[in-house]
C-alpha cells in the first residue's frame, strides 16, 4: 500500500477526497490570481532597478542562497520575487490535485493543471538566463512572454473549470467567430510590440549600463500605440456586431469588458507617455496588459459553449413521483 501512495500520490489522494466543484472552481482562480501577481512583481523587479539584486542563479549570490543585508533593498525585490514562484507553484498545486481529484474525473483540467506546472518550471529557468545573461532585453522579453503563457492557460483552466466537458457549441456565427480570432491575434501582437517598447525604453532592470533593444523608442512606441488602437476599434466593432445580430448576452457581456479595460488601458498607456514613463504608471499599465489578454481570451472562449451542464455543488433534484389516480 505504501508504495502504490509513493508511486501515485495524485492518485492516492484523488481517492480518499472528493472535492466540490466549488473548490476546483476556486483552485483555478488562485491560480489564475497568483499568475497576474506574479507578472507584477516581476514588473516591480525591474522598475526598482533590482533585476541583479541577486546577480547569480540558482543562487542568490555565489557565497549566499538568500538574499543578505549586505544586498540591501535591490536584492530583497528580487529575491522575494524568486519567492513569489514558490507560491505560484503552490497555487497550481493545489488546482493540479483538486481537478485530479474531481468527481467524475475530468482529465482536460488535469492536462491543464500540468501545463501550467511545466510553463513555470521553463519560465523560472528562463528568469535564470535573464541574471546570467545580465539582463540581456530579448531574454527578459521572452520571460515576460513566458509569464503571460502562463496567464493564458490559467485564464482558459479557470474558464473550463466552469464549463462542462461536452464538445463545444458554437454561439455565434462564423463571420463573429473569426472576427474575435483576428483581434485576438492582434492583441497578442500588441503584447509582444509592448516587449519591444519596455526594452528599448529606460527601464532596463537594473542602474548600470544594460543593454536595449536596437529600436527608435518613439517609432516603437507609435507602432505599439497603433496596434492599441487597432484592438480598441476592432472590438468596438465586434461589440455593435454582437449587439445587432442579437448575441448571447455572456458574449454580449464579455466583448463589453474588454472594451472597457482597453479603454483605461489606452489612457494610462498615454498618461505614461506624457510623463515619461514614471515607475508606477508604467506598473500599472503592466497589470493594464495582463488583464486585457485575460479580457480578450474570456471573449474567445465565450463564443461557444460546452455541451452538457456544468459541475455543480448543487444536489440532484429528486425525481416527482408519478401522479396516480383513484379509479
Amino acid at each position: 500500500m505504501l508504495k502504490e501512495v509513493v508511486r501515485n500520490p495524485l492518485a492516492s489522494v484523488a481517492a480518499r477526497w472528493t472535492p466540490r466543484p466549488e473548490t476546483v472552481r476556486r483552485a483555478a482562480l488562485a491560480a489564475l490570481v497568483m499568475s497576474v501577481v506574479i507578472v507584477v512583481t516581476g514588473g516591480a523587479v525591474r522598475l526598482t532597478g533590482s533585476g541583479l539584486g541577486c546577480d547569480t542563479w540558482p543562487k542568490c549570490s555565489d557565497e549566499s542562497l538568500v538574499a543578505t543585508t549586505e544586498m540591501g533593498f535591490h536584492g530583497a525585490i528580487e529575491f522575494g520575487n524568486r519567492l513569489m514562484t514558490y507560491v505560484v507553484s503552490a497555487a497550481v498545486g493545489w488546482f493540479i490535485v483538486a481537478a485530479r481529484s474531481a468527481k467524475p474525473r475530468r482529465r482536460s483540467l488535469t492536462r491543464l493543471g500540468w501545463a501550467q506546472f511545466w510553463v513555470i518550471a521553463f519560465n523560472g529557468v528562463l528568469g535564470g538566463i535573464t541574471v546570467l545573461t545580465e539582463l540581456n532585453p530579448f531574454i527578459v522579453a521572452a520571460h515576460f512572454l513566458a509569464a503571460t503563457a502562463l496567464v493564458t492557460v490559467t485564464t482558459v483552466s479557470w474558464v473550463r473549470a466552469r464549463e462542462g466537458d461536452g464538445p463545444p457549441r458554437p454561439l455565434v456565427g462564423v463571420p463573429v467567430r473569426r472576427a474575435v480570432a483576428g483581434l485576438t491575434v492582434l492583441a497578442a501582437a500588441l503584447v509582444v510590440v509592448g516587449t519591444g517598447v519596455t526594452g528599448s525604453g529606460k527601464h532596463a532592470g537594473d542602474d548600470s549600463e544594460i543593454e536595449r533593444m536596437p529600436f527608435d523608442w518613439d517609432t516603437i512606441t507609435r507602432v505599439h500605440s497603433a496596434l492599441a488602437w487597432l484592438v480598441v476599434l476592432g472590438t468596438l466593432a465586434i461589440w455593435l456586431g454582437l449587439r445587432v445580430v442579437d448575441a448571447p448576452p455572456a458574449v454580449l457581456a464579455r466583448a463589453r469588458e474588454l472594451l472597457l479595460v482597453l479603454l483605461a488601458q489606452g489612457v494610462i498607456g498615454y498618461v505614461q507617455y506624457f510623463l515619461d514613463e514614471p515607475e508606477l504608471l508604467v506598473g500599472i499599465h503592466l497589470l493594464g496588459a495582463t488583464l486585457v489578454w485575460i479580457a480578450t481570451l474570456r471573449l474567445l472562449l465565450s463564443t461557444r459553449e460546452r455541451e452538457g451542464a456544468p459541475p455543480t455543488d448543487e444536489p440532484p433534484a429528486r425525481a416527482t413521483p408519478p401522479l396516480t389516480t383513484v379509479s
